[in-house]
C-alpha cells in the first residue's frame, strides 16, 4: 500500500466513524448503506475530499446514500474520555493494512466495519480501543474477543 493509499484509507475510515457518530448508527450500517461501489468512490475522491470539512462531506454522504438517524449513541452516555473520530479512523486503517490481501483492501474495510469488532471498538465505556492493535486484530480474525 502506498502512502497516498494509506492516507485515503485513514480518511475514509475516519469519515465513516464521523458519520456514524453524527447519525448515531452502527459503523456497519453506514458501510452497508454506502456499499462496495460507494466505498471505492469515497477512496477515489479522498485526496480531494481531504480539503473539505468532515461536516460537509458527512452531509453529502448522508444525503446521497439516504442514511437515516439511528439510536446507537456511543458518545453521550460514555463515562470516559472518548477517542476522536480520527483516532478511531487510524485504528481501522491500520487493521485494514495489516489484515487485507493486496488489492482487497476495500473489501476488508467492509468486512471489518460490519464485523463484531466494530461495535466492540465503539463501546467507549471499555478499554478495548486502548489495547494493543495486534490484540484487536487477532480478536477480529478469531471472531470474538480473546481472553
Amino acid at each position: 500500500m502506498t502512502e497516498i493509499e494509506r492516507n485515503d484509507y485513514f480518511y475514509v475510515c475516519s469519515l465513516i466513524e464521523y458519520i456514524a457518530r453524527e447519525t448515531k448508527n452502527h459503523r456497519g450500517y453506514i458501510v452497508e448503506c454506502i456499499g462496495q461501489e460507494g466505498i471505492e468512490n469515497l477512496l477515489y475522491d479522498a485526496e480531494v475530499n481531504h480539503c473539505l470539512s468532515f461536516e460537509q462531506v458527512c452531509d453529502e454522504v448522508v444525503e446521497e446514500y439516504k442514511i437515516k438517524e439511528g439510536k446507537f449513541d456511543t458518545i453521550s452516555e460514555c463515562q470516559y474520555d472518548v477517542p476522536s473520530f480520527l483516532d478511531i479512523g487510524k485504528l481501522y486503517s491500520i487493521m485494514i493494512e495489516d489484515c487485507a490481501k493486496e488489492g482487497e483492501e476495500a473489501h476488508e474495510l467492509i468486512k471489518i466495519f460490519t464485523s463484531f469488532i466494530s461495535d466492540e471498538i465503539s463501546d467507549f465505556n471499555t478499554d478495548l480501543y486502548y489495547q494493543n492493535p495486534d490484540y484487536i486484530e487477532c480478536s477480529y480474525k478469531e471472531g470474538k474477543l480473546l481472553a
